[in-house]
């Protein structure tokens, strides 16, 4: 009996893939836990609340770290994903050999409405593997914001955080690693 087992990629190949042109932008894909995963589509919801966030996390950190907006992060899993926001340690010239490493990240965000499962589940154990420390999702459909932090290995080996918040579209949020810094999260929701 053969046993059929999908090609799992390491990030080396998966770079060699890009470079030799058999992965473009156009294909809108992302390497999670070694396998192609297809990017869904963004709604115009999504675009614009990705646009604002990154526009006010800027307005209010500036030049104190970087921040990247649906760009890759390279972890240790054989996982590239790009996530819709990432604040990371140092300057925009400090990745120009290489994406954010997970030690370099200080917050990974995700602007979740058709994906939010999928954000709640592989995209959080994901992170939690690693050592992301926070890890917010923006619920769209629910209009709330999903904040984690303290990831930890459960006796079965999963990945998980220990500590879940929910903040809701009239409260403000702080910022990681900015605790004078308070995000106002009426600003992010877009409303129709």
């Amino acid at each position: 009996m053969n046993v059929v087992t999908p090609k799992r990629f390491t990030i080396d190949e998966y770079h060699r893939l890009i470079s030799l042109g058999f992965l473009t932008e156009s294909d809108r894909i992302e390497l999670i836990g070694g396998e192609l995963i297809q990017i869904t589509a963004k709604g115009t919801p999504h675009t614009v609340c990705s646009s604002i966030l990154c526009r006010q996390l800027d307005r209010l950190l500036g030049d104190r770290v970087v921040i990247r907006g649906q760009d890759p992060i390279t972890l240790p899993n054989n996982s590239e994903p790009e996530p819709d926001v990432v604040i990371a340690r140092g300057r925009d010239e400090d990745y120009l050999a290489h994406h954010p490493y997970a030690e370099d990240i200080l917050l990974v965000i995700e602007i979740s409405d058709s994906t939010l499962s999928y954000d709640q589940t592989t995209k959080l154990k994901l992170y939690a593997e690693v050592g992301i420390y926070d890890y917010w999702i923006v619920n769209l459909n629910a209009r709330q914001l999903e904040r984690y932090n303290q990831p930890y290995q459960n006796a079965q080996g999963e990945f998980n955080y220990l500590s879940k918040q929910i903040y809701l579209p009239n409260q403000s949020v702080v910022i990681p690693g900015f605790e004078d810094t308070l995000l106002d999260l009426s600003r992010i929701f877009p409303t129709l």
